[in-house]
């Protein structure tokens, strides 16, 4: 009994030290975007690199961790915005602009996640050395790709072959998001509502003629 007790405030304490490292890493990834190292994050969190290495194994290992972070509270607010009692325009309207709203308000961690780093990251060889965010960001975008075609097949009656094709607009509005917000994001060539706005018009047309889906006695997409 007591042997598992021990393990588990083992357990307990080791994850809470990964939290407060990813914290760490979130500090310095909001400071420095793309050219956050695993120096900067080890400094930061007042450890050494092989401290920091044991936990995650490499920038990679790190990079994952943190993209399940932000992807987790990315997907806990646009399935909010989906499920908030409004109408359906209304609604997709809510979930684009929480997307576009989460990556303006931490554009150095957008960048993180989607863009490689245009520079080495320390000039010692190691085992992070030739890291390519962009590589590991495709994993990222299927996932929420997946995610969002579940709530779609979960939401909306789209005829036969329903569920397959609430796959192809998940990973289709991810894209379509991915892309237009990077392109916005970087130009600034209009409003975020106004981009709303017209990314909603993109997506109307099959989705307004849609039934819904009884989930649970909430709304449907």
């Amino acid at each position: 009994m007591e042997t598992a007790r021990s393990s588990e405030r083992q357990r307990t304490a080791a994850e809470r030290r990964r939290r407060e490292l990813l914290e760490a890493a979130d500090r310095v990834v909001l400071r420095d975007g793309p050219q956050a190292s695993m120096n900067a994050i080890a400094a930061e969190a007042g450890i050494t690199k092989p401290i920091l290495y044991r936990h995650f194994g490499d920038k990679g290992g790190l990079y994952r961790a943190l993209a399940k972070r932000h992807t987790d509270a990315l997907l806990g607010a646009l399935r909010a915005a989906l499920d908030a009692p409004a109408e359906r325009r209304a609604r997709v309207e809510s979930t684009l602009d929480t997307y576009l709203a989460a990556i303006e308000a931490r554009p150095q961690v957008y960048r993180f996640l989607m863009h490689p780093s245009d520079g080495a990251d320390d000039a010692a060889p190691s085992p992070e050395q030739g890291f390519d965010v962009g590589r590991h960001s495709a994993p990222l975008l299927r996932r929420l790709g997946e995610e969002l075609g579940q709530v779609i097949a979960e939401r909306v009656d789209l005829g036969p072959d329903s569920e397959q094709m609430a796959r192809i607009w998940g990973h289709g509005i991810v894209g379509m998001m991915h892309a237009a917000g990077d392109w916005w994001l970087g130009d600034r060539p209009c409003s975020r509502e106004r981009l709303v706005s017209s990314l909603a018009d993109l997506l109307w047309g099959r989705l307004a003629e849609a039934g819904d889906r009884d989930v649970r006695g909430g709304p449907g997409f």
